[in-house]
């Protein structure tokens, strides 16, 4: 595995709510501070305060390993209802990682997706590789394991909230 490659990462779970209901708690930045992942906070800047094509937000991270680290994410794609996509790094480059949420409608309920692929920016992440390049798979593999716990997590919380 590679990061020029781009891998990506995606988790799926049918829910028990109407798509709206789904779209709420997906488009809440602050829902996933509470799963079980690396994300502990999450705020909106410029006075942004719901998803929309380029409101931007921070958000703020934790593991054992890497310690703390804050984010800035800027909104990217967003079909009202259906999907939204954050590029996260530097606006004025290559994005260090693109994440996005889906909700589509299935029978007696909706399934919520969530996915994020690993972009070609200059993050702290190509600086490990970078430092040790025989390693790259299993660097890339160790961040994907992390990331679809967090994912299962996040969409742990969104269930819980709709019970």
């Amino acid at each position: 595995m590679r990061l020029r490659d781009n891998p990506i990462i995606e988790v799926s779970r049918k829910l028990d709510c109407t798509p709206e209901r789904a779209w709420e708690l997906v488009t809440d930045i602050t829902l996933p501070t509470s799963a079980d992942g690396e994300l502990f906070a999450a705020e909106w800047l410029d006075d942004a305060d719901a998803v929309a094509v380029g409101a931007r937000f921070v958000g703020h991270n934790r593991n054992d390993t890497l310690g703390e680290w804050s984010t800035t994410s800027v909104i990217t794609e967003v079909e009202d209802g259906r999907r939204w996509v954050w590029s996260v790094g530097p606006e004025d480059a290559q994005p260090w990682a693109v994440w996005g949420f889906e909700v589509e409608p299935a029978r007696e309920g909706s399934i919520v997706r969530q996915w994020a692929r690993f972009g070609a920016g200059d993050s702290p992440l190509r600086g490990f590789i970078d430092a040790q390049p025989e390693k790259e798979a299993r660097i890339i593999s160790g961040r994907m394991a992390v990331w679809q716990a967090g994912m299962e997590a996040n969409l742990d919380v969104v269930a819980a909230a709709i019970a």
